[in-house]
């Protein structure tokens, strides 16, 4: 499996390129939500692949860069003895901020040389890369945000929140695993239609292999009273053209918020899907692959 080290954590991440085409493609790269991970943007990337070099990565603390690679961890004491002071105060200094997320994706980049992009994100990663977008605008071309939105501040229910949040995240036995349809009762608050069980299942070990820290600090950054303050003005800032994609069903982020979000800046352009609800990609493939095509204006 191939990791690259990015700001000192090593990061999983794959190509998903047309086996048929030898032409250079512009590169999409897909962003994961809250304790996913790349694997279930695997379909869509395939899907897109005789457009684009896709490029699909888990974020620090998710998926498969949550903890050490197999082929770095080998060799991590040799390069840590060789690791300045202000490496190691670099990599102990880094916070769950979602901003913090947009500058791993800056550097992941860098890393692997790529000057421009296109972007999807999912949820929380969509937050990433709205920051991202205003970060570097000039570095991407066009964005697609799936279940993005703003929402309003309210102490109580997001206390209510973190504390049920926090419950959720510390009690993840292994062998829940093997609960017979627990990977149908895991999501069901997610979905609105059935996804194939090999996607359900993907997500449930996503879910519980996340690094405590990292699900922890993220949920709680994203989902706050200072989220919910300034998110509203990045919104307003992009000046990168950009779909949100909603579903009409979505429980986590109701469509409602991603058209508040859509009408603070003209360059959003909002799509409801419907009978689809927090995955409409994985829920409705035609139709959300029909939206992203005409608005990358493919053929």
């Amino acid at each position: 499996m191939p990791y690259i080290r990015v700001r000192g954590i090593d990061h999983y991440y794959e190509w998903v390129k047309s086996p048929s085409s030898s032409k250079v493609k512009p590169v999409i790269v897909f962003i994961h939500g809250w304790a996913g991970s790349a694997r279930y943007w695997e379909s869509t990337a395939k899907a897109l692949s005789k457009d684009f070099d896709c490029l699909l990565y888990d974020m620090r603390g998710f998926g498969r860069s949550n903890g050490k690679s197999p082929v770095l961890a080998a060799t991590e004491a040799v390069a840590d003895s060789l690791a300045s002071p202000e490496q190691t105060e670099t990599i102990a200094a880094l916070s769950y901020e979602l901003e913090e997320y947009a500058i791993d994706l800056a550097a992941l980049l860098d890393s692997l040389q790529l000057k421009k992009v296109y972007l999807n994100a999912h949820s929380t990663g969509a937050s990433v890369a709205i920051l991202f977008l205003n970060l570097h605008p000039e570095r991407v071309e066009k964005a697609i945000l799936t279940c993005s939105g703003v929402f309003e501040y309210d102490e109580k229910a997001f206390a209510a929140f973190h504390k049920f949040g926090g419950y959720v995240v510390k009690f993840r036995p292994k062998w829940l695993a093997l609960i017979p349809f627990i990977d149908r009762m895991f999501m069901a608050r997610f979905l609105k239609r059935s996804i194939p069980k090999s996607d359900r299942q993907a997500f449930l070990d996503d879910f519980l292999m996340a690094d405590y820290a990292a699900a922890i600090g993220t949920m709680v950054t994203a989902v706050s009273e200072n989220a919910a303050k300034f998110m509203p003005g990045e919104f307003t800032k992009l000046t990168v053209p950009t779909l949100l994609v909603a579903g009409e069903y979505d429980q986590i982020i109701p469509p409602a918020m991603g058209r508040q979000a859509a009408a603070l800046s003209d360059k959003v352009a909002f799509v409801m899907m419907p009978n689809t609800a927090h995955f409409p990609m994985l829920e409705d493939p035609v139709t959300y692959l029909s939206s992203v095509r005409q608005f990358l204006q493919l053929g």
